[in-house]
């Protein structure tokens, strides 16, 4: 019984110590970060976090610790920034002190911890670089991918008048035209809306997103060592991509069995071209970073852009004041029969404002990415040390009063002036700031601009309830904001 007692006692001893080693150690790594909420020791503020969601329990620590505070991601320090001026200080003043890749260990284990996304230093620089002129060759915000734009956009017009007036959920649908935009560019392929293999799998990556945006999905990226060993529906994510991933390198290996090093056909011919003719051992032109980097953009170019596109067919049925205005313009500027192109855009204030202030208000990806310091910093009277997570939290930029007059509400005037001319406003984030922003920004308005348009143009969108009655908020909220699900009814313009 006394060989019991010294045990606990020895035990709980030992216990404590650990604790109290594990709290001066969280004391020590924070003693001259900025401020932020207390942390337990290895969890840090995991519990909070969980009570109040990530996007909410961000945006209040910045109201309540100032636009720089420190919170833990488990055991892991992370300075938010919350606000235009933070944002901006930190990704353009300062770009190249926060020009690192935070760990992002979702992605991490979906891209074997390769890729555009991932990488850092010398060799993202390289593929960054290599990356962007492969796009501008390929059309890029050039003239010349406007038309599989607009092919595509024909293709959504014969599929919508299909239903002949029948309600559709045109949330899938959205996603793979938008996928085909990108994948003519990295894989040379476009994918029919009755390949039902295709369409399964972008569900498959639409419910990975929803399921990466929930309780679980944020536990594995704070805790990830934990959640690994943990059942759940968090371990569902890798298996819902998986499928892709395959995809991408059965597409990989048949470019590099029929590739033709003078006729380069895609992205991935481009690539391999280029790995081809490195010499340095450690370039970072692997098959590994081109299957990441490719499944990667994909990724984003499909499921963001898909969801941004969603949400504006929402706004139509919710406000058709503006659908009425928008077609009223589109009537006035490019008619009836001509398609839309994307010089119309100069003369189409109107359309121009409605995709800002939409990009603005569904926030796709209102955390941003996490980024990492890449040296010691003196940053507003804190010190930060090399290596340190930073992230900048763009829906606090997006919705920050002092650039939008309504931030919580949808305006299009945030984008026009007293004359009814767009208007630029700074604090328009929506593809992040600086050397690390969305590489395929430009084709993103392009894309949004000739659908929208084309769209308006041929059909008039009504919702199956009452307007009043729709409820336009996000299904889900967290790495990306999933919007809701609802029919649409869309009626020919003769």
């Amino acid at each position: 019984m006394l060989d019991l007692r010294n045990s606990v006692v020895l035990l709980v001893t030992f216990t404590s110590l650990l604790l109290a080693l594990l709290f001066i150690k969280l004391t020590w790594k924070r003693r001259r970060l900025p401020p932020g909420p207390f942390a337990l020791p290895v969890l840090g503020n995991v519990l909070q976090i969980h009570k109040q969601g990530v996007v909410p329990y961000l945006v209040k620590m910045g109201e309540t610790y100032g636009p720089v505070c420190t919170i833990f991601m488990g055991s892991r320090p992370t300075v938010i920034l919350t606000g235009y001026q933070a944002v901006k200080e930190a990704l353009v003043d300062l770009g190249d002190d926060f020009l690192g890749r935070g760990p992002l260990p979702v992605l991490e284990r979906v891209f074997r911890k390769g890729g555009l996304a991932l990488l850092n230093g010398t060799a993202w620089k390289q593929l960054r670089q290599f990356t962007m002129m492969t796009f501008r060759d390929f059309g890029m915000g050039k003239k010349t991918l406007e038309e599989p734009i607009q092919v595509e956009a024909q293709h959504l017009v014969k599929h919508f008048r299909s239903y002949k007036q029948e309600p559709v959920d045109p949330s899938n649908i959205m996603i793979c035209a938008s996928s085909n935009i990108i994948a003519s560019i990295l894989m040379g392929t476009r994918y029919n809306y009755s390949d039902d293999k295709w369409m399964q799998l972008l569900k498959n990556i639409h419910e990975a997103f929803v399921i990466a945006c929930s309780t679980w999905g944020q536990l594995y990226d704070m805790v990830p060592n934990i959640m690994q060993v943990l059942p759940g529906p968090h371990n569902k994510i890798f298996t819902l991509l998986q499928d892709l991933v395959i995809v991408v390198e059965e597409r990989v290996k048949y470019n590099l069995d029929t590739l033709e090093p003078n006729c380069p056909r895609d992205f991935i011919d481009c690539y391999l071209i280029r790995m081809k003719q490195e010499k340095d051992p450690k370039t970072p032109f692997t098959v590994t970073n081109l299957v990441a980097t490719v499944t990667d953009t994909f990724l984003g170019g499909a499921e963001s852009t898909g969801s941004t596109v969603n949400y504006g067919l929402l706004i139509f049925i919710k406000y058709p004041e503006i659908q009425a205005k928008l077609q009223e313009e589109i009537q006035q500027v490019i008619g009836h029969n001509r398609e839309p192109v994307v010089e119309d855009r100069n003369n189409m204030s109107y359309l121009n404002a409605f995709i800002h202030e939409l990009q603005r208000y569904c926030d796709v990806f209102p955390m941003g990415a996490n980024r990492s310091t890449t040296r010691d910093l003196d940053y507003r009277g804190y010190y930060i040390p090399k290596g340190t997570d930073v992230l900048p939290v763009l829906t606090t930029v997006l919705k920050d009063p002092t650039h939008f007059e309504t931030p919580g509400e949808f305006n299009i005037n945030h984008f026009l002036d007293e004359n009814g001319t767009f208007k630029k406003n700074n604090g328009f984030l929506a593809f992040s700031a600086g050397k690390r922003s969305c590489a395929g920004e430009s084709l993103v308005r392009m894309q949004l601009f000739i659908f929208f348009a084309t769209i308006l143009q041929k059909f008039t969108l009504k919702a199956t309830v009452d307007p009043k009655d729709l409820d336009l908020s996000p299904a889900e909220s967290g790495i990306e904001t999933i919007p809701p699900v609802h029919k649409i009814i869309f009626i020919p313009r003769e």
